[in-house]
């Protein structure tokens, strides 16, 4: 039997290496849903480890905490969707986006807009009727607060004629649908789709076939710049090994467009439920079915973060007057 090299250094080797570097800790704040997948294939795969990095994953039920708890130093990089309080922690100095994240595109179901078997009965059966109805969002300034603000505008209906109702956490939301208590809200695929399946409500778009739209995005602090630079930068090294991986085990097409799924899926899905859908006989069917798109290299949409702050500031959510360019570094990861 062949042995690993490893097994060959002498005792004289190992004394002179000099002493093991510890591993530089990484706070990482997200939320436990299937979007900040690459991040979790990163860490099972060891590529963090790889880098120096022990990078420990710090759980939260909306985007809004997550950013807080960037700039009370509880974090050190977060990955979430931008939202208005974002920006105006960004505005300030505070916060910079850094990378790419989930970006929704079309012909990719990242993100559904789900309606209640009582609405949907009423005639409520595309985007373009949405006008009028109620809509679940967790609370102004969020992602969804923008997506609707977007669907209204690309689908012609006033903004001003939806009943917003915040519910704080996104199981609030999908619940309040499933419940009949609103009409309408925004989930990711693999949340809407079983609802679906199991005639709880109905999927009448996909915000990706409305507009696009860099719904997460990665962040830090200008201190972490400041003084860690280097540690983001072998960060973000593994990320993209994160993001590769991913995109290889379910953004491939064949010559008829359609997915392409092997082992490697296979093994992918296993890194994933350690995180998620945690013993879920249907994991498999869930996270195939909830599949959004990362673009490569975990490239940010620079022009989409723009238009989303420009959003939230017409809305008057986001209050200063910053260049936008400040709010973006782009010295870690590519651009669009």
């Amino acid at each position: 039997m062949t042995l690993p090299r490893r097994t060959f250094l002498s005792a004289a080797a190992i004394a002179t290496a000099g002493p093991v570097r510890a591993a530089d800790p990484v706070r990482l704040g997200l939320l436990r849903t299937l979007s900040p997948a690459p991040l979790y294939m990163a860490q099972e795969r060891g590529y963090f480890t790889a880098e120096g990095l022990d990078v420990v994953f710090r759980f939260f039920e909306s985007a809004q905490p997550i950013a807080a708890a960037a700039v009370s130093n509880d974090i050190d990089i977060g990955i979430t969707a931008l939202t208005g309080g974002f920006f105006n922690l960004a505005e300030k100095g505070i916060l910079k986006v850094i990378g790419g994240g989930l970006h929704e595109r079309r012909g990719y179901e990242g993100s559904a807009i789900l309606v209640s078997n009582a609405a949907f009965d009423a005639g409520l059966t595309s985007a373009d009727k949405l006008g009028g109805h109620s809509f679940a969002i967790t609370q102004y300034g969020s992602s969804f607060d923008y997506m609707i603000g977007r669907i209204a505008e690309a689908r012609g209906f006033d903004l001003k004629t939806i009943q917003l109702r915040t519910v704080t956490q996104i199981a609030n939301m999908v619940a309040a649908v499933t419940s009949g208590q609103v009409d309408a809200t925004i989930a990711i695929a693999s949340q809407a789709k079983p609802l679906a399946a199991g005639g709880q409500a109905h999927i009448i778009g996909w915000v990706g076939d409305i507009m696009p739209y860099q719904i997460t995005a990665l962040f830090t602090t200008d201190r972490m710049i400041k003084q860690n630079a280097p540690v983001i930068q072998r960060f973000a090294r593994a990320y993209q090994r994160g993001v590769a991986a991913y995109r290889a085990a379910f953004l491939r097409r064949d010559t008829s467009n359609q997915a392409v799924y092997d082992a490697g899926t296979d093994a992918a899905i296993a890194d994933i439920t350690h995180y998620v859908l945690i013993g879920d006989a249907n994991a498999r069917e869930k996270i195939l079915g909830g599949v959004g798109y990362y673009d490569e290299g975990a490239a940010l949409d620079v022009a989409d973060v723009k238009r989303q702050l420009q959003a939230f500031k017409a809305r008057d959510q986001v209050k200063g007057d910053a260049d936008p360019d400040s709010l973006i570094d782009t010295s870690f990861l590519p651009t669009q």
